[in-house]
């Protein structure tokens, strides 16, 4: 059965949506990471040395990484059953409501315990809201792209993390040039309200798209899965463990080199300021805007295989150079460094992702089984990875294990790609609609 195409507009208006939607999701989640870095050891952990409690602030942020495969799980199963658009009108609201939370929390030194407590239950709600987001916002892309370009236009909303980490990089350097004293007083606080604006434009422009034709054909039928995560693991278990293989070092470098970074060159004895490796960050940001789509095009000329080993590879290879060249305490180096490893690395991953997971499951599970692998795989990557690398470095005051920590998870990302099976020219939609089963 051929895809069903929207007409060019229609997905270019699709797209779009699922872009800003995914922006803001990101501008949320991303703003906590880079305050855990800056501002919220001091806040919320201020009996302990610095290192530790950065430590502890990572903590924090990595239970909302724990909290993700649950929202994927959660979503996913209505998201198959009930459809994709009322999941990312769920998922926009809670993310909205409990960052802007974040930014009304009492400190430790006024309110005790109960200070890190909230903090860790509003990041749960967080990563719960991300874990359900991703899934529905890359399926209404790819889903009503027509056939041959469902790369280009399923990466669309994964521009939303650059920009959204653009928009929170951003953000967090205006603030960060305030005097120290209103800085930890309310200037961290202004970045987090400015979510309650971002989420009514989102909430206006998502409410406007219509169910993709794939699943709209499912629920005509009356076709839908009674439980999609089983379905999903019954007949995609291999697909499921791949997907979270691909995933590993897209996920934990870029943590690596966009949150972790901030605690590491800012080190005395590397000396830089958090401003500069915040502007590091955001020219990298900038460029994976255009890359990011540039990759996933190719994807659709030479296949998602080939793009997406480039980027694992690379990611690997690069891994010591980073630190060399950040260890300089060369600006133009370190930049340089930041910008090759995402740009080199995780662009050439996060573009052919999208259509790459979507295409390795059938309609009736897709949320479910997409959601599965890659929210399982950030749990692992993504949310330990700041944590490890806090943790090798407090233990061996060197870059190098860390850079092996990183060569490790490439490897394994390198491999499960291998393994995978090329989907660029697999029907999205097929008779069953459970897809080939693994």
């Amino acid at each position: 059965m051929n895809n069903p195409a929207s007409g060019s507009a229609s997905i270019r208006k699709v797209a779009i949506a699922s872009f800003i939607g995914t922006t803001i999701e990101w501008y949320d989640f991303f703003l906590y990471g880079t305050a855990s870095a800056l501002i919220f050891g001091k806040l919320f952990f201020p009996n302990y040395d610095p290192i530790t409690g950065t430590l502890a602030s990572f903590g924090t942020y990595a239970v909302g990484f724990a909290a993700r495969p649950i929202g994927g799980i959660v979503c996913g199963h209505f998201g198959d059953r009930i459809g994709r658009k009322s999941m990312l009108i769920f998922t926009l609201l809670l993310m909205g409501v409990a960052t802007a939370l974040i930014g009304c929390l009492p400190t430790y030194n006024q309110v005790g315990i109960w200070a890190p407590i909230l903090l860790i239950v509003l990041r749960i709600a967080q990563g719960f809201a991300v874990g359900g987001e991703w899934g529905g916002a890359v399926l209404m892309a790819v889903e009503h792209s027509p056939k041959g370009q469902r790369g280009f236009y399923g990466s669309w909303p994964q521009v939303g993390v650059p920009v959204g980490l653009l928009l929170s990089t951003g953000v967090f350097r205006v603030v960060s040039k305030l005097p120290q004293e209103i800085l930890f007083s309310w200037g961290w606080r202004v970045a987090f309200l400015l979510s309650i604006l971002l989420v009514g434009v989102g909430l206006y422009i998502r409410l406007a798209v219509t169910e993709p034709p794939a699943f709209a054909e499912i629920k005509q039928t009356g076709a839908e899965s009674k439980a999609p995560i089983l379905d999903a693991v019954r007949h995609h278990p291999r697909n499921v463990l791949l997907a979270m293989g691909a995933r590993l070092a897209e996920n934990g470098a870029f943590y690596l080199y966009t949150v972790f970074i901030l605690t590491y060159a800012t080190l005395p004895s590397i000396g830089f300021s958090s401003a500069s490796v915040l502007g590091a960050i955001a020219l990298a940001a900038v460029i994976e805007i255009f890359m990011i789509p540039a990759y996933g095009w190719l994807s659709d000329k030479f296949g998602r295989r080939p793009v997406y080993l480039f980027g694992a590879i690379f990611t690997g290879l690069f891994a010591f150079p980073f630190f060399w060249l950040v260890e300089t305490s060369q600006t133009g180096l370190m930049t340089l460094a930041i910008v090759a490893a995402l740009v080199g690395g995780h662009a050439a991953m996060y573009g052919p992702q999208a259509s790459f997971f979507s295409e390795l499951f059938g309609t009736r599970v897709r949320y479910s089984g997409a959601s599965l692998g890659y929210q399982l795989a950030s749990v692992i990557a993504g949310g330990l990875s700041p944590l490890i690398a806090t943790d090798l470095l407090r233990r061996t005051g060197a870059s190098w294990p860390i850079a092996l920590f990183v060569v490790g998870i490439a490897a394994v990302t390198t491999l499960s790609v291998f393994l995978a099976a090329e989907t660029l020219h697999k029907e999205i939609v097929d008779e069953s609609g459970a897809g080939s089963h693994s």
